[in-house]
This record gives structure tokens, sequence and C-alpha cells, in this order.
């Protein structure tokens, strides 16, 4: 289990609220190669620049835009533009930009890596299955410091439920065969580690792990887990984890962020 500190209830009330981040390229699989969507996110904002080609049987490239709000249910949905220009090579002309509304978008999530895409663009309208595109292979591997908050619920013994923060060193082992490696090494002389395979989507990382604690030489904990949302950011590593039964029937989630050392 892990070397918790008490977090008061009015830094919990005082913090923010999460909000998954759907920044990323777009597409239907491998399949449908050679098209797709950037989704940039800003809060309950969706910027989405679509690479897609005009309606059947063209194959002439139009350039289409929509701004996306969050709406009841977690979608986003917004105006679908058409907009021209100066062509390459040219200077640009403000008077050749037009921008014309030609339907609505909505991007629906149903996870943090897949979702639905609905589009009309006049009476054409399209429906897509999409996951995050892998630009790179991104490397993770390296030493952090960092802080974790934990929450435990469903005990058996009601004085383990609450969540508690810790901090900890972080060392992440990663190679081209897919196995990860993250300990986490705490003050004293307790430490856990998850290992196994990752999965990359996008931006995102996923490990099915085992998950083992010790304090000391004594293991205190030997399950699995699942590490999911993990990314690389400019100045670190972050992400989150959940487990099933971390021992008395607790059910356990927690979420990192950790930083390079200088």
């Amino acid at each position: 289990m892990f070397l918790v500190c008490a977090l008061g209830a009015s830094l919990l009330q005082s913090a923010p609220a999460g909000a998954e981040d759907y920044s990323d390229i777009w597409w239907a699989g491998p399949a449908e190669s050679g098209w797709g969507v950037n989704l940039i996110q800003s809060q309950d904002t969706i910027f989405a620049t679509f690479f897609v080609h005009g309606p059947a049987p063209s194959t002439t490239e139009y350039w289409y835009v929509a701004t996306l709000a969050r709406t009841a249910g977690n979608a986003f949905t917004g105006d679908l533009y058409q907009t021209t220009g100066t062509g390459i090579g040219a200077p640009w002309n403000p008077a050749q930009a037009t921008s014309t509304k030609v339907g609505t978008a909505t991007f629906t999530p149903t996870s943090s890596t897949s979702g639905s895409l609905i589009y009309n663009v006049g009476a054409v309208v399209v429906s897509k299955s999409i996951v995050r595109q892998t630009l790179t292979g991104i490397a993770l591997g390296g030493q952090y410091y960092g802080t974790a908050v934990v929450v435990h619920s469903g005990c058996r013994t009601s004085s383990n439920n609450g969540t508690v923060l810790t901090d900890f060193d972080a060392l992440v082992a990663q190679n081209t065969s897919g196995q990860f490696q993250l300990d986490f090494t705490y003050a004293g002389s307790e430490s856990c580690t998850f290992a196994g395979f990752y999965a990359q989507q996008g931006l995102l990382f996923s490990v099915p792990a085992t998950y083992v604690c010790k304090n000391g030489s004594t293991t205190t904990l030997n399950t699995t887990a699942t590490i999911y949302e993990m990314k690389a950011t400019s100045n670190g590593l972050e992400g989150r984890w959940t487990v099933a039964d971390s021992g008395d029937g607790c059910q356990e989630n927690g979420k990192f962020a950790t930083v390079f050392p200088d």
C-alpha cells in the first residue's frame, strides 16, 4: 500500500476538476488511410480541422473546419465550414478568403482513445468510428520526481477508504519490444512497481501491468493494475491507474504527474 500523507479537505475543495484532453490526430484506422481529423482541445471547446475530399465521386481536396462545444452527454458539437483562400505560392489576399457554413459536426468520445464522428456537408452525411492515430513512437524512459493522488473506495474496513497524496521518485524503463516498467520509490523503505507491455494510441499509452509493492524486502501487495491515459509532457510524464482489489476489497484509482530532475 502507498506511504500516505493526509490530504486536507480544503485542498480537495479548491482543486480544479480534471478533464480528458482529446487533442490528437484521429482517423478510422489503416483501412481508410488518407483522411482524418485533427482535434485541438481547450477545456470545453475543440477546434477540428478535417483533411478530407469533396463529396463523391470528387477527389478534390477541401478545407473544412469546425469549432465544437461540449454538450450534454460529453459530446462536442458545432457548425462545419468550408473555407477557401489564396492559392499556394501567392501572397495572401484577404479578399479571396471565404468561409461558408455547409453543415454540422459532432464528436462523441467513447473512451480516451476512441469515439464517433458524425458530420454533414449539405445532404451528404458521414458517420465514422475513429481512434487516435500514432504519428511516431514516443520515448518515456527516464528518471522523474512526482506526486500521486490515490483514492481507495469500497474497502471492507471503512477506515481504509479515502484520498491520499504522496510524493515519490519514479524510474521508467521502456524498450522497442513493448516492455514497460514504472518504479515508484517513496520516503522510507516503500516501493511499488508496475510492469507489462505497453500499447501506444496517438499521444496516449496504456499498460496492463503486474503491480507489486514492498516495504523493504516484504511484499505488501501483489496484484494487477491498468495504467491508462499516460502521456509524455514537456516537463515529464503523467497518467492514471486503476486496480480492482488492492487489498481489503479496496478499489484503487490513482493519478500521477512527474517532472524531470534539473
